[in-house]
């Protein structure tokens, strides 16, 4: 955890005095920056790498297998539907100069039709895919959340960022990763 030196917090607490300086007056207002210099020099800061977690814990590779899982299953019901596709199309082709007008018709309309459901199931599949991500990463990014704050309440912390690439600067000794991947991991095998 690092303390935010109270020199490069000045600027913002005279902006957010400058309104205590228009209704309280220049006195009270020196008194609430003082103030806020005191609690910020106090201020205990700290990172957590959620993607790193999300890779690494338990729960989060118990996620990324079900969803592998669903995908491969995905995967086998799109080729058997294209096998289908291509057999269909082929029987098309090689029947197509022995068939009568209205029976080449009807064969190339079971085609369409079953083209369509084929672009139809691969849309919905994706979609559903990417809906079942979206709720298993949300589910395991609430437990990260829940266990960063109640971690951040035992160690006094004033904040916890999540670490991304828009960071220019950080320093290692903020990063709490390791200790709420620990965390989180021993919640999972207690089952709570």
């Amino acid at each position: 955890m690092k303390r935010i030196p109270a020199i490069h917090l000045l600027a913002l607490l005279f902006a957010l005095a400058a309104p205590a300086n228009a209704a309280y007056g220049a006195k009270h207002a020196a008194l609430d920056v003082h103030n806020m210099l005191t609690a910020a020099d106090e201020a205990k800061f700290a990172t957590v790498d959620v993607q790193k977690i999300l890779n690494l814990s338990y729960a989060g590779k118990e996620a990324r297998a079900k969803l592998e899982s669903d995908v491969l299953k995905a995967d086998i019901e799109k080729n058997s539907r294209e096998k289908e596709l291509n057999k269909l199309k082929v029987e098309l082709e090689k029947q197509s100069a022995q068939l009568s007008e209205t029976e080449r018709s009807a064969k190339r309309k079971a085609y369409e039709q079953r083209l369509r459901e084929y672009q139809q199931f691969l849309a919905q599949t994706s979609e559903d895919l990417r809906v079942e991500n979206d709720e298993l990463t949300k589910s395991v990014v609430a437990n990260i959340v829940k266990v960063a704050q109640d971690y951040g309440r035992k160690k006094g912390l004033t904040c916890i960022f999540f670490k991304n690439e828009s960071m220019l600067y950080l320093d290692d000794r903020v990063d709490i990763t390791g200790a709420i991947l620990q965390a989180l991991n021993a919640m999972d095998t207690t089952g709570l």
